[in-house]
């Protein structure tokens, strides 16, 4: 067991843990070696069940034979960095949760073709930049069964440290990747696209057409303005879910939720 008592904020080998920012991590080195931070030992069980490579480990001196335990067993010899929960609360600029936290390696992201090969409901996030949103969103994509799931390139990472402690582990457990190319693009492979917009000849989330579908790619989009009008031109159907109350529509994370639960059922 590697121990290293943390005497100075300035120690060598903590920078990951502190100074770097989430962009630094992802781009360390290149993409595919980037680092990633995990939150809590439970999310940090999920991520080594899931095959990521643990670096450091940092956490309060009583987990280290108690809520880390485990985690530390079964990191090998790497470096597991201690203090009391202030000097680590000064580190990290917050109050760990669980008080462990673990840097890993990111995985290369699989290609498009070879994620849906095999699927029939992938989700698509387009623009959805809240980190909160995000790991509601794969928590309930792996809650309800969908394939896959697909970014622009301006939503948020999945593996920043907030969206994977909301998602309690659950962008370990969904395969994604990145979608460079328009979401029409995937029509090449097949499947038929929903956007889910406020629209006056939507379709209802209930529709037996849509669930008819053999491969249906859910397009969900930003917390404030929704789907630009281009992406909901372009979708071979637009949805909607009924409201009540005069409520006009639901957060993003919630929509995912019922999207996922009503068009995955086959």
């Amino acid at each position: 067991m590697n121990i290293i008592e943390i005497n100075s904020l300035n120690d060598e080998g903590i920078e990951i843990f502190a100074t770097l920012t989430e962009a630094q991590l992802r781009n360390r080195l290149d993409s595919e070696k980037g680092i990633f931070i995990a939150e809590s030992p439970k999310v940090i069980k999920v991520a080594l069940d899931a095959g990521y490579s643990p670096i450091a480990v940092l956490c309060e001196r009583k987990h280290i034979t108690g809520d880390a335990a485990e985690i530390i067993k079964r990191c090998g010899d790497i470096p597991v960095y201690t203090g009391t929960r202030e000097i680590l609360s000064q580190l990290t600029g917050y109050t760990l949760t669980r008080g462990v936290l673990c840097a890993m390696r990111r995985k290369e992201l699989p290609a498009l073709d070879t994620l849906l090969k095999n699927a029939s409901r992938v989700a698509v996030i387009d623009g959805v930049t809240d980190t909160t949103n995000i790991g509601a969103i794969f928590r309930s994509a792996a809650a309800l069964g969908v394939d896959a799931v697909l970014l622009t390139p301006t939503s948020c990472d999945p593996l920043n440290r907030r969206a994977v402690r909301v998602s309690m582990g659950s962008v370990f457990l969904v395969p994604w990747t990145w979608l460079n190319d328009s979401i029409s693009s995937l029509h090449k492979f097949n499947f038929k696209t929903a956007a889910l917009a406020l629209k006056e000849d939507s379709v209802a989330i209930d529709s037996p057409v849509l669930k008819e579908e053999a491969r249906l790619a859910m397009i969900l989009g930003t917390e404030g303005d929704g789907l630009a009008q281009g992406v909901i031109d372009s979708a071979d159907y637009t949805v909607i879910i009924p409201m009540h109350n005069n409520v006009d529509s639901l957060n993003v994370a919630a929509a995912s939720a019922v999207a996922f639960w009503e068009l995955v059922k086959k």
